[in-house]
């Protein structure tokens, strides 16, 4: 109750990260942490730092509107089949040898592409290196697959991937509706 001022610095860093839920993620935060001020009886105020306040997550959250965040960011998510209206699966593939990861990863889409040949509702993106490419010495490339339903593009990955088998040196994780893209 005796905080009357929260500054919010680099509000917008996580802006930029490639994650589809980077704005929502900004957007929670900045108003989550103006929360915190002014709750006693004397109020309080909030400083964000920005370089894009024009940001519709910015700008809701300044506002306390999340629903005006909502109504920015739902047309887009529509338009890019990111849920709630359809579903992601991201494969990350790690290996000590990024050449390794790289050629399973693009092995992978070669038989995603092939199994979901016509399938216009299907979208594969990558591969490509993780944002963070590098963890405890492997190397990590990542897919993305986007369609209208989990249940179709599990039903992909299993028909795509029967069979298969995986070089010693590599190691790879389906995640079905990924929480975070990093």
């Amino acid at each position: 109750p005796n905080v009357m001022l929260v500054g919010v610095i680099n509000a917008d860093a996580a802006l930029h990260l490639a994650d589809f839920r980077a704005s929502e993620r900004t957007c929670q935060l900045v108003t989550q942490v103006a929360g915190r001020s002014g709750r006693g009886p004397r109020g309080g105020r909030v400083v964000v730092q920005t370089s894009t306040p024009e940001h519709p997550a910015i700008r809701a959250a300044a506002a306390h509107d999340y629903e005006a965040f909502v109504r920015s960011e739902l047309p887009i998510r529509k338009a890019l089949l990111y849920p709630p209206f359809g579903s992601v699966i991201r494969i990350v593939v790690r290996s000590a040898v990024d050449e390794a990861a790289a050629n399973w990863a693009k092995h992978l889409v070669e038989r995603l592409s092939k199994s979901s040949q016509g399938d216009e509702s299907i979208r594969i993106l990558g591969p490509a290196p993780a944002p963070i490419s590098r963890i405890r010495d492997r190397y990590r490339w990542h897919l993305q697959i986007h369609g209208p339903s989990s249940e179709l593009l599990r039903n992909l990955v299993g028909q795509s991937m029967a069979g298969l088998k995986t070089p010693q040196e590599v190691v790879w994780v389906v995640d079905v509706d990924p929480v975070e893209m990093l």
